[in-house]
């Protein structure tokens, strides 16, 4: 049967300034600035009615990294909320009144079925108020993320919460196009946007808390090469959210200096918020368009793929699985980053990586470790 025609609506894109909060209590300063953001973005962009609203990472109780002001997992666990629970509940209100879809990420979880740690979880509310899909953040990078990614806790994850593909990256169609998400560092490789296409994906929502040192503005604006990248590949409109500025004592205000983005299904840029500073981006989202251009045999990223040659590539793990079992969640970043250690061992003795002249390639790991042994004498990583 034929589907329904979706006419063209207005997503917005929220650039916020977030508080780094020290608890729960502290969450509702930076809701309450989300909420009149949505307020004035679906009341100035009128005309072509907003139907999604996409938020940025930690934009609920920010994060702190390396450095004096590291989150360790106690501080975390001071500030997670459940999902659902009253503080999402006031975005399904805003929700309902609009008859939006709002996807927030980056937000601290504490999940039942894993009560002593928590994860980096997207969310996705429907104009019913209900959230109609819920995502762990996959890709955690060890230097700067605590949260439990699905693949530190893998079987059990699985057991509990699903192992296939599409529970671990899920889609849903909605009457406004398939939308999935992916957080933040998902998006510097190409798997979990890969995922989310091959489950149908339109629309990549995509929250972040992309800082400077990580590549924002130009020359280096790897934010923005490697998103455009992933919508071209997936033949997706991807909306990437960051904060505009951020209120913490060890950050400075452009630590994550905006750049938001609409991206189509081309890759190429629709509208950018180049500054750091809050913004509210409207795009307008065209899914006919979308899927007119994917019939089209020529230039289509999914048609010619041919996956047979690939398969040693993840056939043989990198990063181990497992390592964060129940009741051994990581406690602070200096753990995470040391299992990186076994990681430079396998790629430098299957000669995948070349060591520097004069380094053996056993010797790697012994370089890593000396660097945080050194940053943990020094106050610049946490101990414990």
């Amino acid at each position: 049967m034929a589907r329904e025609r979706i006419e063209p609506y207005t997503a917005l894109i929220v650039q916020p300034e977030v508080t780094v909060v020290e608890d729960r209590a502290g969450i509702q300063h930076n809701l309450d600035r989300i909420k009149n953001m949505i307020h004035f973005g679906v009341g100035y962009f009128w005309e072509v009615p907003v139907r999604l609203v996409v938020l940025p990472e930690y934009f609920l109780q920010g994060v702190g990294t390396p450095g004096k002001g590291e989150t360790g997992i106690a501080d975390a666990m001071k500030k997670a909320v459940t999902i659902p629970g009253p503080e999402i509940d006031q975005l399904a209100e805003i929700a309902q009144q609009y008859e939006l879809y709002i996807c927030g990420g980056g937000v601290m979880e504490s999940v039942p079925e894993f009560p002593d740690r928590w994860f980096n979880t997207n969310f996705i509310i429907g104009p019913s108020g209900d959230i109609v899909l819920k995502y762990h953040k996959w890709h955690i990078p060890a230097s700067v993320g605590l949260g439990t990614s699905p693949h530190d806790i893998f079987d059990e994850y699985c057991e509990k919460l699903g192992g296939d593909i599409t529970d671990l990256f899920p889609v849903v169609d909605t009457p406004i196009g398939k939308l999935g998400t992916m957080t933040c560092h998902d998006g510097c490789t190409p798997e979990v946007s890969r995922a989310l296409g091959y489950n149908g994906a339109e629309i990549i929502c995509h929250p972040g808390a992309i800082q400077e040192v990580e590549g924002v503005s130009e020359p280096w604006d790897f934010w923005m090469f490697t998103r455009r990248t992933r919508a071209h590949d997936n033949m997706c409109y991807l909306l990437g959210s960051n904060w505009g500025s951020v209120n913490y004592d060890y950050y400075p205000k452009a630590f994550c200096p905006g750049r938001s983005f609409a991206i189509d299904y081309t890759g190429m840029v629709m509208r950018e918020a180049p500054y750091p500073a809050e913004q509210v981006l409207a795009c307008t989202v065209d899914i006919e368009a979308l899927r007119h251009y994917r019939t089209r045999t020529n230039h289509n990223c999914w048609v010619d793929v041919r996956t047979e040659g690939f398969r040693q590539m993840y056939d043989n793990p990198i990063y181990p699985a497992n390592r964060f079992p129940s009741g051994k969640p990581p406690r602070t970043l200096s753990e995470k980053i040391s299992i990186c250690k076994e990681v430079f061992d396998d790629l430098y003795a299957r000669g995948q990586f070349t060591p520097p002249a004069g380094v053996e390639p056993e010797d790697v790991s012994k370089l890593l470790q000396k660097r945080i042994d050194y940053a943990q004498a020094t106050g610049r990583l946490r101990k414990s």
